[in-house]
């Protein structure tokens, strides 16, 4: 059982995470070790995606490296609103396939032929987009949600599950979509479910650094790591963790970064609690009134702690990042406070604005 301070555990996870001052260089190396990147059309900054890139690779990082790599070089895909690298493909088809039910699978089964009518369009038209694909379904899908009757799309996002269609890039937000073999290289080796799942299970911990064996479900990706790694306690919290033993005994030469309240270093913000004693809650859903930081406020990292919070947004009109307000956890010192307007300096630079203006 591995015995860590806080400062120990918060270290190991700001390394995982490639948040530490020596740079990665390249963004398959990112994604690689961070092992998703995820889509979110909020873009008050920037893309949560390009946002979580540039905060590893600086201005090494341009916009359009994420799409060359999902569209032109096929380093990386699309899969349920994350962007993974291909090599990972085997364990996330291995994983989607178990994600089945009844339902989904008469439904299926009922509208085989609108399924068949589909893959068929795709082979002689593709790619296109969901509005471009005629709806031939026989029983329509029925929900109590957003998806009631919208059948293309959900038929294609159960065919992206049994890794028969696959996303071959975007036009705006709106996903292409095209055969799997155009899209995915031939030789994809698909793991037998326990497999895939302790696989995962490594990588994400590889990604994180210290986690929980077991956590409350979480949309998207999970967040827990099973029996990956080792047992560890953590001085000031409860329970057990899981480490990763490689990332166990080293220095950390830290930095600051302005992240996305969707980076993985907070968006277990029960850990980001626990391990940074910081609290973060994403206000963008809530009433002007009662945001206590901001409609997309950054979090901001300094070395192993997590200080404080940027509202800013990106007025493209005037070209100007405008900073609404900057909030700090802790007193900042003069050092905290220059190296944070240094990033949002160079975060305006980086998305082409002439002038950072504070309120």
């Amino acid at each position: 059982m591995h015995q860590l301070s806080k400062e120990q555990a918060r270290r190991i996870a700001v390394r995982a995470q490639l948040l530490d001052a020596p740079r990665p260089r390249k963004l398959l190396d990112v994604v690689q070790q961070l092992t998703l990147l995820q889509i979110d059309p909020t873009a008050a900054v920037a893309p949560s995606a390009d946002l979580v890139a540039w905060s590893r690779l600086g201005s090494a990082y341009q916009l359009a490296h994420l799409r060359q790599a999902l569209e032109e070089d096929r380093t990386l895909f699309e899969h349920n609103a994350l962007v993974r690298p291909m090599n990972d493909l085997g364990l996330i088809l291995a994983g989607a396939r178990t994600a089945r039910s009844r339902d989904r699978t008469a439904w299926i089964r009922d509208n085989d032929r609108f399924r068949r009518d589909i893959l068929k369009l795709l082979r002689k038209s593709g790619p296109m987009t969901s509005r471009h694909i005629p709806d031939t379904c026989a029983v329509p899908w029925a929900s109590t949600g957003w998806t009631n009757n919208r059948n293309v799309t959900q038929m294609l996002e159960f065919l992206i599950m049994r890794g028969e269609v696959a996303i071959a890039g975007r036009v705006g937000r709106e996903r292409l979509w095209d055969l799997r073999e155009r899209v995915y290289p031939a030789d994809v080796v698909v793991p037998a479910v326990d497999e895939a799942r302790r696989l995962r299970n490594e990588r994400r911990l590889a990604s994180l650094g210290i986690a929980r064996q077991k956590r409350t479900a979480m949309p998207l990706e999970p967040v827990e790591v099973g029996e990956a790694g080792e047992p560890a306690v953590v001085e000031g919290t409860t329970g057990e963790w899981r480490v990763d033993p490689a990332a166990l005994g080293q220095d950390l030469e830290g930095r600051t970064a302005l992240l996305s309240p969707f980076d993985r270093l907070v968006y277990d913000r029960v850990r980001a609690q626990g391990l940074f004693d910081f609290e973060y809650t994403l206000e963008m859903y809530k009433p002007v009134a009662k945001r206590r930081w901001g409609y997309f406020a950054l979090p901001v990292l300094h070395g192993d702690q997590l200080v404080g919070k940027v509202d800013a947004i990106a007025d493209r009109k005037v070209s100007v990042l405008r900073v609404n307000a900057i909030h700090e956890d802790v007193k900042f010192t003069r050092t905290m406070t220059k190296a944070v307007h240094g990033e949002l300096e160079d975060m305006a630079s980086w998305l082409g604005l002439d002038a950072v203006e504070q309120a």
